[in-house]
């Protein structure tokens, strides 16, 4: 999505954030979730910027030092936010929250464009900068749905298309990483969103509807992100013809990413290919487990 450029990333990001804090601002906070042990509360907090976690700009610090740095332990970070913070007010997680978004519409308005294709250390690897910043968009899409058991309004169609499209970028972001050729779309009745990985490169764009072609997951936009996030199974949506999968085999050649990669967004709708044609799958794993 770098070739899209800055604009078209902000404005999908932004729009996430926006979406996401009027759900936020909607709900009780301590209304347990869909999340074992998480209130709405553990959901905002660990996606807001406190003086103990400021994800963006420890982003930007390893994208200006080439990249350096160990990828974090998602768990043990969630833990420790929202251990520290899981008493903070309404109001200081809402503020957690803006400034959170504010952050990343500071990086990109004010910072060198340069940083975009720059590597960073994120949770998934080493990927550009920039995919990391529209990566936000899928977070905010399904923690948004996870939202909607707390009693808030479902995310509307283009920040679930947003979602869509920030999983497409950052899966043909390690596909490209691990040197693997390939193509995935992730169809929706609305349209959806294709990478092609080749030569150690990337290309997304986006898919229009009622034409599938090459490896693909097909679904409603909320499903498809509720099976690459582990929310649910994908494997019984399958069979009920909920989520349809075209061209296993070109599935399968993205495998690799899966082993290396666990919790990789999308995982689960990878291992679906090996479960849809007999293959031990494993067990189905989950984006940053909890986000």
């Amino acid at each position: 999505m770098a070739d899209a450029g800055r604009d078209e990333v902000a404005g999908r990001v932004l729009r996430a954030w926006d979406v996401f804090i009027e759900q936020a601002e909607a709900v009780d906070l301590d209304r347990p979730s869909r999340l074992s042990g998480w209130r709405a509360q553990e959901i905002c907090v660990h996606l807001g910027c406190w003086d103990d976690h400021a994800a963006m700009a420890d982003l930007i610090a390893s994208a200006r030092a080439g990249g350096a740095g160990t990828p974090p332990d998602v768990d043990a970070t969630n833990a420790r936010v929202t251990a520290a913070h899981r008493d903070a007010s309404r109001e200081e997680v809402l503020a957690a929250l803006r400034r959170n978004r504010e952050a990343s519409a500071r990086y990109l308005a004010e910072e060198p464009e340069d940083l975009d294709t720059a590597l960073t250390v994120s949770v998934v690897g080493r990927i550009p900068l920039l995919s990391v910043v529209l990566g936000q968009a899928y977070e905010l899409a399904v923690h948004g749905l996870d939202l909607v058991s707390c009693g808030a309004a479902p995310p509307p169609p283009d920040v679930l298309q947003s979602g869509l499209a920030a999983l497409t970028d950052v899966t043909g972001g390690l596909a490209a990483s691990m040197e693997i050729d390939g193509e995935v779309t992730l169809a929706t009745p609305d349209g959806g969103w294709t990478f092609v990985s080749s030569g150690g490169g990337w290309t997304v764009h986006q898919a229009p509807a009622g034409r599938i072609e090459g490896p693909a997951v097909e679904g409603p936009a909320d499903l498809l992100l509720e099976a690459a996030s582990g929310r649910i199974n994908p494997v019984p949506a399958v069979a009920r013809r909920k989520l349809k999968v075209h061209d296993v085999g070109g599935l399968l050649q993205l495998a690799p990413i899966v082993q290396a990669v666990p919790g990789i967004p999308g995982g689960p709708i990878l291992q679906l290919a090996a479960r849809t044609v007999g293959g031990a799958g494993g067990v189905l794993g989950r984006l940053f487990r909890k986000g």
